[in-house]
């Protein structure tokens, strides 16, 4: 690697006075500062990548890729106005030369990083509907103007489920498998681009199949359907296990780690916490081999094992990691949803105070995110806390305000939750017949998800409320289904607690316990 620099070095210098080489001298200077990096002298990039941006304008391509790798030199660093800075410049000077498909490729980057800042929606729609016309009048190579409208998709699609817009997404969705499949039936020829200037991909064809898993894991999750999502994320990490042995590049180890954090959650949801806690040791595992993707995933590993401590009914072991998550999360709406469930771990554990102290956190009111779920979510938490203080009334005011939002949006389970937390506060006031109307599709849409612990909790409404209406053939279904459900949790919480995984519950800074390294 020392040679390697030096003869970079070298190459730099002698092509500055050296009439005709500019290429030698951009190609010098990007795989220079692509070395730079790796060896963590990211401080010496900078300055040769912005210096090579002057010397590399009269290349279209030469320019255009420097560009692109000072933005993506940014965006490791979470500068977003740097980056942002540096794609407006390629917008403008694509434009000039009057490279459409580059500029549009600039575009669209531009509108990932807005994404990505957490930028207002109605600014980014704007930017999403410009995108998406100039993606329909490039008249390129076929594969080019497909992967452009991929590009598009994922950035649409992401843009409304990060809104709750489950519902809405769905045509997008549609047709964003229908553009991968297209791209996969290319052949190479037809993927060549029309001129050097334009020889960019976003990302390579395998590449992006798993990216558009990736969406698809996201929306049926969202969605709640649970069985999809595994199957989705199952395929997925097939496809990266085969790519990595080939080249285990930093975008696949990213992708794996987010389809591995959403598997997660999706084993939690269906009530398999020994395989969530194994697949957040291999989270743990994937982070151990990259300080900077450790540092960018650590408020999700802490939420990821906050919310597997809810599960396992450690409140203290959840509380500390939720604030460990609170304390490191540079993304607004995981901030909210580690608020959310540190309100529910406040409830459950009667810490009124403790809860009232994040109040303003959480009031739907005034909650800091575009997303509807999480809003949605919110007014379920203000529910669950009127119930818990006999507040019935104002519960049931709450609830059906998440009820409306959630179904306006197909968010299943948030759906589902609503309808069983108001069956339990009609029991409560005592309107069996209500509370049976409310818990009956509750019930149903748990048994869809599949949510256990939904389905554990309908089930022990159903069997008093049969019990009520002297229904002794519903009643004992209703008490073998409850047995059966926490019987299956509890086989699962010994097995989970008996893992040696279960450990990294304790764990919120410093190096990971042995056993990761040792499975390394």
């Amino acid at each position: 690697m020392i040679i390697q620099k030096y003869l970079l070095v070298l190459s730099w210098n002698l092509s500055m006075n050296i009439a005709g080489f500019d290429d030698v001298r951009s190609e010098a200077a990007s795989e220079l500062a692509k070395l730079y990096e790796q060896t963590g002298g990211v401080a010496r990039s900078k300055p040769l990548l912005r210096r090579a941006i002057e010397l590399s304008r009269q290349s279209v391509f030469w320019h255009c890729r420097i560009i692109f790798q000072a933005a993506q030199l940014s965006l490791t660093e979470v500068d977003y106005a740097m980056a942002s800075t540096y794609l407006q410049m390629g917008l403008e000077y694509c434009h000039m030369q009057g490279v459409a498909y580059n500029q549009v490729l600039f575009l669209l980057s531009k509108i990932m990083v807005m994404l990505l800042e957490g930028r207002g929606a109605a600014e980014v729609q704007a930017l999403l509907a410009q995108a998406n016309q100039s993606v329909e009048q490039y008249n390129g190579s076929q594969g080019q103007k497909e992967h452009l409208r991929v590009f598009y998709l994922v950035l649409l699609v992401c843009h409304n489920l990060n809104s709750g817009q489950v519902k809405s997404v769905k045509p997008a969705l549609k047709q964003l498998q229908q553009s991968i499949q297209n791209i996969t039936q290319l052949s190479e020829q037809e993927v060549i681009p029309s001129s050097t200037s334009e020889m960019f991909a976003w990302l390579p064809r395998e590449q992006l199949c798993v990216l558009v898993y990736l969406v698809s894991v996201m929306h049926s999750m969202q969605a709640g359907y649970m069985e999809k999502a595994q199957k989705y994320t199952d395929k997925a990490l097939l496809q990266i296990d085969k790519l990595k042995a080939e080249e285990n590049t930093s975008i696949l180890r990213s992708l794996q780690l987010l389809l591995l954090e959403h598997s997660v959650m999706c084993h939690l949801i269906i009530g398999s916490k020994a395989q969530a806690i194994k697949e957040i040791a291999k989270v743990c595992q994937l982070l151990q081999e990259d300080a900077k993707q450790l540092q960018a995933h650590r408020a999700q590993l802490h939420t990821l094992l906050a919310v597997y401590a809810m599960s396992m009914n450690n409140s203290e072991a959840a509380e500390i990691q939720f604030n460990a998550a609170l304390r490191t999360s540079k993304n607004r709406d995981l901030w909210i949803f580690a608020n959310l469930n540190l309100a529910v771990v406040y409830l459950r554990c009667k810490r009124e105070r403790d809860f009232a102290d994040i109040m303003d956190r959480i009031n739907p009111e005034t909650l800091p995110t575009q997303s509807q779920s999480l809003r949605a979510a919110s007014f379920y938490v203000q529910g669950l806390h009127a119930f818990f203080t006999s507040r019935h009334n104002d519960g049931k005011r709450f609830l059906r305000e998440s009820l409306k939002m959630a179904n306006a949006e197909d968010l299943n389970r948030l759906t589902s939750c609503s309808l069983v937390l108001l069956g339990h506060i009609f029991l409560a006031l005592g309107n069996p017949r209500e509370a049976h109307n409310m818990v009956t599709p509750a019930m149903q849409l748990a048994s869809k998800i599949p949510d256990l612990h939904l389905q554990l909790w309908s089930s022990a409404i159903l069997k008093d409320l049969y019990r009520q209406f002297g229904d002794v053939p519903h009643e004992q279904e209703s008490s073998q289904n409850h047995y059966n459900f926490s019987q299956t949790l509890l086989t699962d919480h010994t097995t989970a607690s008996l893992l040696p995984e279960h450990s990294l519950i304790k764990w919120t800074d410093g190096p990971f316990p042995p056993f990761i390294a040792e499975k390394v």
